[in-house]
């Protein structure tokens, strides 16, 4: 079991930053990925971000690239989500999840993680 505990959420305007946690506790595993989704009112939850823990490969949906930088702090067993230029389109309830899986075509792949976190809001006013 693997248990995750996301913070960091709120409203913030249009070019303003915000950053996400993501902490994981729980079995220890040696190779695994850490995924950030969003999902926003009326529509499916969306692939954001994902970092493989051992390697540190990085990937992202092509809306967030160059604004959203996700990493990862091994020592704490925390991953973030750093937002920069939010735009109003961002809005949605954001959540961490984790998946034994570390290819790419496999972890931008909601049903592919196995534990989620309970989701933080992230709000951008325009």
């Amino acid at each position: 079991q693997v248990q995750l505990v996301e913070s960091g959420g709120g409203l913030v305007q249009a070019g303003g930053s915000l950053r996400l946690s993501c902490a994981a506790s729980g079995r220890s595993f040696s190779s695994f990925t850490m995924g950030w989704f969003r999902q926003a009112p009326g529509n499916e939850r969306v692939f954001v971000a994902a970092i493989t823990w051992s390697g540190g490969n990085t990937y992202y949906a092509d809306s967030v690239k160059g604004r959203f930088t996700i990493s990862r702090d091994n020592a704490k067993n925390t991953v973030y989500l750093q937002m920069n230029s939010l735009k109003p389109e961002d809005t949605a309830v954001y959540f961490c999840a984790w998946s034994p899986r570390i290819r790419m075509l496999l972890v931008t792949i909601s049903n592919n993680y196995d534990y989620w976190g309970q989701g933080t809001q992230v709000t951008v006013s325009s």
